[in-house]
């Protein structure tokens, strides 16, 4: 039997007295479930042809996993779980500029390796699905499963503007909801309520190009089936219009960020660690 002593040791050793470093394991436990949560409903839905799963239930389960995310890494990190908000809280001067771009590779490497997760989860189900042929176009394409696509009718102006508006839409409501100043929500159900924000986005503005609203979750993603088997066509899907695609829901979400910071600048929004 394990003795008192002994497990008071272990706590003593695996305890991480750098707050930097808390801060960090805790964006990405919480971005690796968030990912895990959300593509695995879309590997779901596209691998079952729809059977075990459509759009609203992709958008509920990415909302569940931002309540759930949020819950991880709230009382550690601020619960950021996107480079854009990041970037806003440093324009709200609510976070150090210094700790932005550690941030923001801590998200993305949580992208990343939560793409890798679904991927093994549904390793079986996306071969039998795509016929062992890994496809970004075509009727068994599975790189939307990872990364966000824009619709066939999608021009690039209005793919970046979907992006900047609904990444405003999402900045506006968080800081709304932690405002001290607003009508209050009970404490510990804050991250409920900005569930209910994404899936309100999800349902309202994503069938565009999937609502992306998060740089993170896309370029993390995004890298991971351009090293597992899908190839340099995933960086080289066009828009209708013939321009490049994979860098909008990366640079569009940080202007809409700053778009939505910047019209709430004299609000009191304290950090998400409100909602610890």
């Amino acid at each position: 039997m394990v003795s008192a002593r002994f497990l008071a040791k272990a706590r003593t050793l695996l305890h991480v007295r750098s707050r930097l470093v808390r801060e960090c394991l805790a964006e990405l436990l919480a971005v690796f479930v968030l990912m895990l949560i959300t593509l695995g409903a879309a590997a779901q839905t596209v691998t079952s042809q729809g059977a075990k799963g459509g759009y609203v239930s992709s958008c509920l389960a990415g909302a569940l996993a931002v309540m759930v995310a949020v819950y991880i890494a709230g009382g550690v990190s601020g619960a950021h779980l996107n480079p854009a908000f990041s970037l806003a809280m440093c324009v709200l001067a609510r976070f150090p500029w210094w700790k932005l771009p550690i941030f923001i590779v801590m998200q993305t490497l949580a992208a990343f390796l939560g793409a890798g997760a679904v991927y093994a989860l549904y390793y079986d189900a996306i071969q039998h699905y795509s016929n062992g042929t890994l496809a970004v176009t075509g009727p068994r394409e599975t790189a939307s499963i990872f990364a966000t696509y824009p619709a066939p009718y999608l021009s690039l102006q209005s793919g970046f503007l979907d992006q900047v508006i609904g990444t405003a839409l999402l900045l506006v409501g968080i800081l709304a909801i932690v405002d001290t100043q607003n009508k209050g929500i009970p404490k510990g159900l804050e991250p409920v309520a900005v569930a209910m924000l994404v899936l309100a986005l999800g349902l309202s503005v994503g069938s565009n190009c999937s609502c992306a609203i998060n740089p993170a979750r896309d370029f993390g993603p995004r890298l991971f089936t351009y090293v597992a088997g899908w190839g340099p066509q995933v960086f080289r899907w066009v828009t209708r219009a013939g321009h490049g695609w994979w860098w909008v829901p990366v640079v569009a979400p940080l202007v809409g960020a700053v778009v939505g910071s910047i019209s709430v600048q004299s609000v009191d929004t304290p950090s998400l660690l409100a909602l610890a």
